[in-house]
């Protein structure tokens, strides 16, 4: 959700900006703009859509109409240059709340990420000073606070600006007075970049991991001053500090589509090589992993709580029933959005752990904030290394999952439920379960792959039919209920088909009554719950409801069919870790009829990757 990036150095920032912004597009956006330092002063340029042409459509988006020639060439060069994409928060998306907003005088412009929370006092006093506001956004008040608190000092004004600012947030200023950038960073994600003709500084490192590989990863609370010479780094008071230059975890092919018609669907078969990225260097050393990933986790665990939104709540649920059922601790899955609702109580040996994808969605860094401040463990399994929810938690897992751009996760997903297995494990008392699962996990990669080369083909070819479905229903059972929510949403995501998921025991309690011709429903039937699940099966036939059966089981279930019905098979595991095979034909489902229907599939329409806002 929204992407910023900042060049300064010896090159055209335009034309890096401006590849930049296009490597941030996963993030979802509805506008986009750029800023730079021009000899008449600063210049911007915005515009409602998207970035750059798409080869076969004959409109090229505006915003590349204003900023190149017909020749394709750049119209504007400049050394100093700043960009963003916009995903709506405060006001509709148009090309005045399009970023960069720029003070009243002209003499200052800025990207923001993240939401200002007290915008609306900010912006009563500036009115009440004379200032004048041309956008909806939060964001412009940065622009008019710089300004208001200028008296020569930029990186003063910054700082003034920083102490009345309530939020989280992440952005960077230039002015016609100075030859810097200026960032800040105080709860999104902000990285440095540095290469050999200049500095990068953006929300992450895609837009410039094809020319360097050396990055700083900033904190909360960190000042960043650049020009062409050089950089510093300082606390918003002033206190200069050092950090560590890393080397980015990956490199320009694995953010790139190799061929594949979409990021969704190259993510999709990176799985059998990402689940086992996963395990591969921590499945034989358990223990040793535990002391490491996990130091000081408390002996007597009272609680393990698992926090997570979207697609990481529903890895949230199988977590929980794994560690309940495979260690005996009592554990619970928390939708990290709904979670300072209330005053939560933290009891001692209380084990928090924070899932997410980017290590940057709001909801669920604040929960983990709440409860460490309240004296709780806790841990984090994110996919990017550096991020928020890392830092904070300080320990826990990393997915190794590389860059996943395609706005539906999809390989995070099956690595979240891998990592979640490997801690189930650690903390396992039983040698001969824990043996079970760590010979049955080194299986899955190969059965990954058998499970997409043989429903493919199939999916490919029954997606028209399906795709004629105005509204679906998913059904699953035990750890393949959260697997029938996270189809269900995938469905939802990026083919918008109204699709519902439901505990196949709850059919009776209510859903049932939607049960008609009109109506798929998709069922995992998998493992032990072979049994009440076709009960649950044979009352939606019996009410000519057609079905979809996911099964590892064919003889058992092909009788219950119809011609009309469909049936994709997936290989045999043990049930703990059958989500993780489960789950790949709906991914594929999802793709498939998205596809028929010409939707968007890798930005799809109102979405963004990272949620870093409330």
């Amino acid at each position: 959700m929204c992407g910023i990036i900042g060049y300064i150095g010896e090159e055209n920032g335009i034309e890096l900006v401006f590849k930049g912004l296009i490597r941030l597009e996963y993030r979802g956006y509805d506008s986009v703009g750029i800023g730079f330092k021009a000899s008449e002063g600063l210049k911007i340029v915005k515009s409602v859509g998207r970035i750059e042409s798409i080869p076969g459509e004959p409109e090229i988006p505006s915003f590349e109409r204003k900023i190149r020639s017909e020749d394709g060439s750049f119209k504007y060069s400049s050394h100093i240059v700043i960009g963003h994409t916009r995903w709506a928060t405060h006001g509709v998306p148009s090309e005045k709340n399009a970023h960069p907003h720029l003070s009243q005088t002209g003499k200052f412009a800025i990207v923001h990420n993240g939401i200002i929370e007290n915008y609306s006092t900010l912006r009563n006093r500036l009115q009440e000073k004379g200032f004048r506001f041309v956008s909806d956004t939060d964001s412009e008040v940065i622009a008019h606070l710089i300004e208001y608190f200028y008296n020569g000092d930029l990186v003063d004004a910054v700082k003034k600006t920083l102490s009345k600012l309530e939020g989280a947030y992440s952005f960077l200023v230039i002015s016609t007075d100075s030859d810097e950038i200026i960032g800040a960073k105080m709860g999104s994600s902000m990285c440095l970049g540095i290469d050999q003709n200049g500095f990068f500084i953006s929300s992450d490192e895609s837009p410039f991991v094809d020319r360097t590989n050396k990055v700083i990863y900033l904190d909360d609370g960190n000042l960043v001053i650049l020009n062409r010479k050089g950089y510093s780094i300082q606390t918003f008071e002033g206190v200069n500090i050092e950090k560590e230059i890393e080397e980015v975890p990956y490199d320009l092919e694995s953010i790139s589509k190799a061929g594949y018609p979409h990021f969704m669907l190259k993510e999709i078969h990176e799985q059998p090589q990402t689940i086992q990225n996963a395990f591969r260097s921590r499945i034989d050393h358990l223990d040793t992993m535990l002391l490491e990933n996990f130091p000081r986790l408390p002996r007597n665990i009272n609680n393990i709580i698992y926090l997570g939104c979207g697609t990481s709540y529903y890895a949230a649920m199988i977590g929980a029933q794994i560690t309940e059922q495979s260690c005996g601790i009592r554990s619970l899955a928390e939708n990290a959005s709904e979670f300072l609702s209330r005053e939560r109580t933290v009891f001692p040996n209380d084990v928090y752990i924070a899932i997410s994808q980017s290590g940057e969605t709001a909801d669920t860094k604040n929960a983990l904030e709440n409860v460490k401040e309240k004296g709780a463990y806790v841990a984090g399994m994110v996919n990017v290394v550096g991020s928020s929810i890392a830092r904070i938690a300080g320990k826990g897992m990393y997915l190794h999952a590389g860059p996943e751009i395609g706005v539906a996760s999809t390989k995070a997903f099956t690595s979240q439920l891998i990592a979640l297995n490997l801690f189930a494990t650690m903390l396992s008392a039983d040698p001969l379960q824990k043996n079970k699962v760590t010979e049955d996990m080194k299986k899955l990669p190969s059965l990954a792959e058998k499970t997409i080369q043989e429903t493919e083909p199939v999916i490919q070819k029954i997606a028209p039919e399906i795709s004629k479905y105005k509204s679906m229903m998913y059904l699953g059972k035990g750890v393949n209920f959260p697997v029938a929510l996270e189809g269900a949403l995938k469905m939802k995501e990026i083919a918008y088909i109204h699709a519902e998921g439901y505990s196949s025991g709850e059919l009776k309690h209510g859903p049932i009554a939607l049960i008609d011709e009109n109506l798929l429903t998709v069922f995992i039937i998998t493992g032990s719950t072979h049994e009440k699940a076709l009960n649950n099966l044979k009352e939606i036939k019996a009410r000519k409801g057609r079905v979809l059966v996911i099964t590892d089981d064919p003889d058992k279930i092909q009788a219950e069919l119809s011609e009309r019905d469909f049936l994709l098979i997936v290989p045999r595991t043990q049930e703990q870790l059958s989500p993780i095979l489960n789950v790949i034909p709906l991914q594929l489902l999802a793709y498939y009829v998205a596809k028929e229907l010409g939707r968007d599939i890798d930005k799809p329409r109102n979405l963004a990757k990272s949620v870093t806002v409330e």
